[in-house]
């Protein structure tokens, strides 16, 4: 090879190296901010799987409106970079959802290691005047306060409401980031403002990763100057058979629980199937053995306020929650909203029949400051909890208040359990 040959071959390999190395975003394409992304997403699968979404959108705005959702595809890893995304108006759908489950999809397959991960400052909300929210049981409303005074207490607020060619209920479309049947997921470095209904929820999801996230939920929004009911509005939410998460540095303000963690055995005839808009689970919402138990969660740093609970664990029949380790947990009753908040929910009822004995079991909770109702509240027959070092400064006399026969649980100890004014 001569020089010339060799010279040509060094140029050529540095240029195919700047290439392969150029970040794929989506102002490397046409269409609308949806369509750019989901396109981006795409090459990105098939090129390394890394796209960014910087701050700069080549539309000549500083926003990302979404029209529909971003399908996340396996092996892909989302760059949020100083960005802000927002669901359009016309948006009846999530913001970020797992492309195996979806609509009319009744055979999910399982997708494995998506990650959304944001750089700076990285903002995620919901519509300035959303067409519809709330779960599945909420109809829409367009003054949710005057049907709440009619006595129509499962509403919530929506555009879309009274429109005949419409569907007049929530679903899991409006949930903002919805993840199921994923084995590898991480979220990190984001704040999410105003979902629709839950701000992330994940559906049979293992070995996930959810950091540095703050979010903004209340149960009131704001739309042309006028203040308007949005009713469900948790922040995180693990439903049947999510395993191995790890959950920390949590904090901000929620219109429900701060973060949820359910495991329902509701034998309804009603159960709705994979991909059925009647649910706000896109996949079944059946209980079908261990496999749908939620388990070996791991939930710390967690500084939040909240109307309703900072961590509720739910489980109903024979379906099961366990192996739950609470470490570091400030949790603050919302202001005006005296009556339900706990730090630590575990049993609930009103989701089917009650807990078998047993089913929940493995709870460890410790280091947790609360105001509210109660610190801990325990509603099941549970077995092997355990909770230490809490301190509580709310209006019951008890830290841990048992709304069940003690009698019916085995081996839950108490230690360092103060009660302060």
């Amino acid at each position: 090879m001569n020089f010339k040959h060799l010279l040509f071959a060094v140029l050529m390999l540095a240029f195919v190296s700047r290439v392969s190395a150029r970040e794929i975003t989506p102002n490397d394409f046409k269409g609308t901010d949806s369509q750019r992304i989901q396109k981006a997403v795409q090459a990105a699968g098939k090129a390394g799987g890394v796209v960014k979404i910087p701050a700069f959108n080549a539309n000549k705005s500083n926003i990302w409106k979404l029209d529909e959702a971003i399908l996340l595809p396996s092996n892909i890893t989302v760059l949020l970079e100083n960005c802000t995304i927002q669901l359009s108006d016309s948006c009846r759908d999530n913001m970020f959802r797992s492309d195996n489950v979806g609509a009319g999809i009744q055979n999910p397959v399982w997708n494995k290691n998506i990650h959304l991960i944001g750089i700076g400052q990285v903002l995620l909300k919901g519509a300035d005047n959303p067409r519809a929210t709330g779960d599945a049981a909420r109809q829409l409303s367009l003054d949710p306060d005057a049907d709440k005074k009619k006595g129509n207490w499962r509403i919530s607020y929506g555009t879309d409401a009274a429109r005949p060619d419409r569907k007049q209920t929530g679903d899991w479309r409006n949930i903002m980031i919805l993840i199921a049947q994923v084995d590898g997921f991480s979220l990190k470095n984001v704040r999410i403002e105003n979902s629709h209904a839950w701000a992330v929820s994940f559906e049979r999801t293992h070995n996930a990763e959810l950091s540095d996230i703050y979010l903004h939920n209340p149960e009131e929004i704001t739309v042309k100057g006028r203040k308007v009911r949005v009713f469900n509005k948790d922040g995180i939410d693990l439903r049947q058979g999510c395993k191995n998460f790890r959950i920390t540095n949590i904090s901000g303000f929620t219109g429900d629980d701060f973060i949820a963690l359910s495991s329902l055995d509701v034998k309804s005839a009603l159960i709705a199937e994979n991909g059925s808009l009647q649910s706000t689970m896109v996949t079944k919402s059946r209980w079908y053995g261990p496999q749908d138990d939620t388990e070996q969660i791991f939930i710390s740093n967690i500084t939040c306020e909240s109307i309703c609970r900072g961590v509720a664990i739910r489980a109903s029949d024979s379906s099961g929650v366990h192996h739950v380790y609470v470490n570091g947990l400030v949790s603050r009753e919302a202001v005006g909203e005296g009556g339900r908040h706990n730090a630590l929910l575990i049993g609930g009822k009103g989701y089917g029949a009650l807990s078998e004995p047993g089913k929940i079991n493995n709870i460890y909770a410790m280091n947790i400051m609360s105001t509210g109702q109660s610190a801990v509240m325990v509603e099941a027959p549970v077995r092997d909890c355990h909770f230490m070092n809490i301190l509580y400064s709310g209006r019951d006399q008890h830290v841990v208040n048992y709304a069940f026969d003690r009698q019916a649980m085995q081996n839950v100890t108490e230690e360092s359990l103060r009660k302060v004014n």
